[in-house]
């Protein structure tokens, strides 16, 4: 089973597309900030941007050019 379910992810936002955008700004903020990356361990960026999204401490708004 995966974790967090897409169905409580989906709670968050309005649409599939807009999960996938979040996550994806997410992990790549979460990539660019490592300093060391052998210091990382096993952090896979993608499920710690999920998560964030799933715990509700990632937002999004939307706006006529798309999602801020």
């Amino acid at each position: 089973m995966i974790y967090p379910s897409i169905d409580q992810m989906l709670e968050k936002v309005d649409s599939r597309y807009s999960l996938v955008i979040m996550t994806a700004k997410r992990a790549r903020n979460f990539r660019e900030n490592l300093v060391n990356k052998e210091d990382s361990g096993n952090i896979n960026e993608v499920t710690a941007a999920l998560e964030d999204i799933a715990a509700g401490r990632i937002t999004f708004e939307r706006t006529k050019n798309g999602i801020k």
